[in-house]
């Protein structure tokens, strides 16, 4: 009995040798991506193919396709999230946010997340399993076909979206890094002429710091933006915010961030989670200006999200705005992003989380982790698109 196959598993070679394997010309595996492109995996609505093969693909196809779970909608329409059940009863979340002049889809890569940073809503929830390399393309393939359509589910998107996915960033659930090959595939499907002819500039790559996987990501050559959560400029508490860094510390992580630049010849982003009375202090300040500095990098600002369950919140405006300030005048490139979605629990992680609680589940990794990170008290030192 043969094995069934996502179709979105399979690249470009992979759908050809399918293709010939049917009998077929070559020229049937173009027409068949192409239906792929548009969102369309059911043989019966692939009207330009001969009905036999129709027919062989049908029995060839197994079962992939996400369920809609739950569908969340903030900042008056433009940001959507979904909680996509997939076939074994996994869940994973999508957001599309629109803006006026382009259409960012933020993917997951796994099912829940092995990293453990403790103020993390995704993190909290626990490693489950890899994503298919699959499943992380239908995520953009449903977004764009719902930007096609003009209508998510039950809603309909506001009238002046573009209609198409201009950007993707690999920064939802999961470390896209800890599910490289995966990753990868969704990248070049994403940045195939025949697939969704994004430019590799219009990807981003999120990384809390895994060395290895980073240097292999730089061999492959692609121009894509590689952004990596920071959140902490000194070993003791990156320890505790981010727990990779036990095992690629700081200098570690600086050398390959240096390398990355000088191999792809693109900056890289760092990401940095405020987090009121944990690392907005005027020292976090004068670490994170050196670090950047040291890497030539620039700093996206992300004010905290509510997580359930963790105590933890963004800091108030007047310390934000220091500490951005701060690190302006000590010369370093710096963003405010705004985070979309707060009012739909609709930001990085809210969904998911919720949805578990209402299971009556628990999120482990938020109890006590609050009091165990150590709180900055000192006063020395000076007074493209990111999904947060």
């Amino acid at each position: 009995m043969t094995t069934p196959v996502d179709p979105y598993d399979l690249d470009a070679d992979a759908l050809a040798v399918l293709v010939e394997d049917h009998g077929e010309p070559s020229f049937r595996a173009e027409q068949l991506r192409a239906w792929l492109v548009r969102g369309v995996d059911e043989p019966e609505r692939m009207t330009n193919l001969p009905a036999s093969m129709r027919a062989a693909l049908e029995e060839r196809f197994g079962p992939a396709r996400p369920a809609l779970e739950a569908h969340t909608v903030a900042d008056a329409g433009r940001t959507h999230k979904l909680l996509l059940a997939l076939p074994d009863g996994e869940r994973v979340e999508t957001v599309l946010m629109l803006y006026a002049d382009r259409a960012t889809v933020c993917v997951s890569t796994q099912a829940g997340c092995a990293m453990g940073c403790p103020f993390c809503a995704t993190g909290q929830a626990g490693f489950r399993r890899q994503l298919t390399g699959g499943e992380v393309v239908r995520q953009v393939v449903l977004a764009d076909a719902a930007l096609r359509t003009g209508q998510l589910a039950d809603r309909a998107l506001p009238s002046d979206h573009v209609d198409h996915v201009t950007n993707v960033v690999f920064m939802g659930m999961g470390e896209p890094l800890a599910n490289l090959d995966a990753t990868l595939h969704a990248i070049r499907w994403c940045n195939d002429p025949d697939g969704f002819r994004l430019g590799a500039r219009h990807l981003t790559v999120s990384t809390v710091g895994l060395v290895p996987a980073m240097a292999r990501l730089a061999s492959e050559g692609l121009q894509l933006t590689l952004a990596v959560s920071l959140h902490a400029a000194n070993d003791e508490l990156r320890d505790e915010l981010v727990p990779v860094n036990r095992q690629h510390p700081l200098d570690e992580l600086a050398d390959a961030i240096t390398s990355w630049r000088e191999r792809t010849n693109r900056r890289v982003s760092l990401e940095w989670c405020l987090i009121g009375d944990v690392n907005d202090s005027p020292r976090d300040v004068a670490e994170l200006a050196a670090f950047a500095r040291r890497v030539r990098a620039h700093v996206n600002i992300i004010p905290m999200n509510p997580t359930p369950g963790v105590r933890w919140r963004e800091p108030d405006g007047p310390t934000i705005r220091r500490f951005v300030a701060g690190l302006e005048d000590a010369g370093v490139n710096v963003t405010l992003r705004d985070t979309r979605g707060r009012d739909g629990d609709a930001a990085c992680g809210q969904l998911l989380a919720r949805y578990r609680l209402g299971s009556g589940a628990t999120l482990p990794a938020a109890v006590g982790a609050a009091d165990r990170v150590p709180v900055h008290t000192a006063t020395s030192g000076p007074d493209d698109e990111v999904m947060s």
